[in-house]
C-alpha cells in the first residue's frame, strides 16, 4: 500500500525520493508564462491597479490567509474567467484546483518567514497525485504580494519547472503578467478536452 506525506508537511527532499522529480531550469520546458499570452483591456489593468492599491493598504496590517483570497485571488481569478463555464473550481484545505489542470495554493502572509518556497513542494505533491498525469499540469503559489507559476510533466520521471517571482511591492504592477498568464493557463486548459478526444 503507497504511503501519504500531508501535503502541509512535505519537503522537496521528501517528492524527490518518493517519484523521482527532478527540476528542469531550461527555457524551453516552461514557456506556457512567456509565450501567447493575451493583452488585458483597459479595463481589466484599471481593476488590477486598483487591487493592488487595496492589498499595499491592508498590508498596512496583519495580512491572514482569508483577506489574501478574498482581496487578491478572488479578483484575479474573477479576471481570468474562472468561475465561467468551462471551467470548475474545487476547493480543498490547502488548496484551490481549476479544472483538474491548475492548483492554486495560498499561503498566509502575516509573517515573512512564510516564503514562497514553503508552498513549493505542497503544491507539487496535490499535482503529483492527479488522477489524469496525461498532460502537463500547472501550479501557482501565492501569498498575497508574490506570486510564483509552476509546470509539472507527469511521467516516470516526473519534471517541474518555475516561472520568476512577480511581486505587488514592485513598483510597476505585476499583477499585469499575472493575469496575462493565468488567462493563457485558462485557454490550454479549455482546449486540452478537446485536444484529447482527437
Amino acid at each position: 500500500m503507497a504511503q501519504t506525506i500531508a501535503a502541509r508537511n512535505v519537503k522537496l527532499h521528501d517528492l524527490k525520493a518518493r517519484f523521482g522529480l527532478q527540476r528542469v531550469d531550461t527555457e524551453p520546458f516552461f514557456r506556457e508564462w512567456l509565450d501567447d499570452l493575451p493583452e488585458l483591456a483597459d479595463g481589466e489593468r484599471q481593476a488590477l491597479d486598483r487591487l493592488k492599491r487595496n492589498y499595499l493598504y491592508l498590508l498596512e496590517y496583519p495580512v491572514m490567509e482569508s483577506i489574501v483570497k478574498m482581496v487578491v485571488l478572488s479578483p484575479l481569478l474573477d479576471l481570468a474567467g474562472f468561475y465561467e463555464s468551462p471551467f470548475r473550481v474545487d476547493g480543498e484545505t490547502d488548496v484551490l484546483v481549476i479544472q483538474g489542470q491548475l492548483w492554486v495554493t495560498v499561503i498566509e502572509a502575516k509573517n515573512s518567514e512564510l516564503s514562497l518556497t514553503k508552498a513549493i513542494p505542497q503544491a507539487l505533491a496535490y499535482m503529483l497525485a492527479c488522477p489524469n498525469p496525461d498532460r502537463p499540469l500547472f501550479g501557482v503559489v501565492l501569498n498575497g504580494s508574490e506570486f510564483l507559476f509552476i509546470k509539472l510533466v507527469p511521467g516516470d520521471v516526473p519534471k517541474y519547472g518555475l516561472s520568476d517571482v512577480f511581486s505587488l511591492l514592485n513598483r510597476s504592477n505585476d499583477l499585469y503578467p499575472v493575469l496575462r498568464i493565468l488567462k493563457r493557463f485558462g485557454t490550454l486548459m479549455a482546449i486540452a478536452p478537446d485536444l484529447q478526444r482527437k
